[in-house]
């Protein structure tokens, strides 16, 4: 009962931002453990960061601590990624994801997914 569709995503300088958006209907949102994933060519599916379903906790892989921030607004079923200072090493089409229980840095654990947005960071 959850559908997730990602925006935000577009071609930045190296060093620049850009802010990721997840917006998820459904009245499970608010329970619901969401996370953000990043795929680039020739490459397996990474985990990037997590938020619980109350934002009191969260989780980040080593390579983006201090760049990138996670948040979410349950009142707006939204969920947000900003990222700074972005590397052409960050390009990759980045996935939202959602799952009914704790946070968890495992692809297979997230039930629903949604279809990307691409994220280009030239040099």
């Amino acid at each position: 009962q959850v559908q997730l569709v990602e925006s935000g995503g577009g071609l930045v300088q190296a060093g620049g931002s850009l802010r990721l958006s997840c917006a998820a209907s459904g009245r499970t949102f608010s329970s619901a453990a969401m996370a953000w994933f990043r795929q680039a060519p020739g490459k397996e599916r990474e985990f990037v960061s997590a938020i619980s379903w109350s934002g009191g906790a969260t989780l980040y892989t080593d390579s983006v601590k201090g760049r990138f921030t996670i948040s979410r607004d349950n009142a707006r079923n939204t969920m947000y990624l900003q990222m700074n200072s972005l590397r052409p090493e960050d390009t990759a089409v980045y996935y939202c994801a959602a799952r009914l229980g704790r946070l968890s840095g495992l692809t297979s654990e997230y039930r629903y997914w949604g279809q990307g947005t691409q994220v280009t960071v030239s040099s």
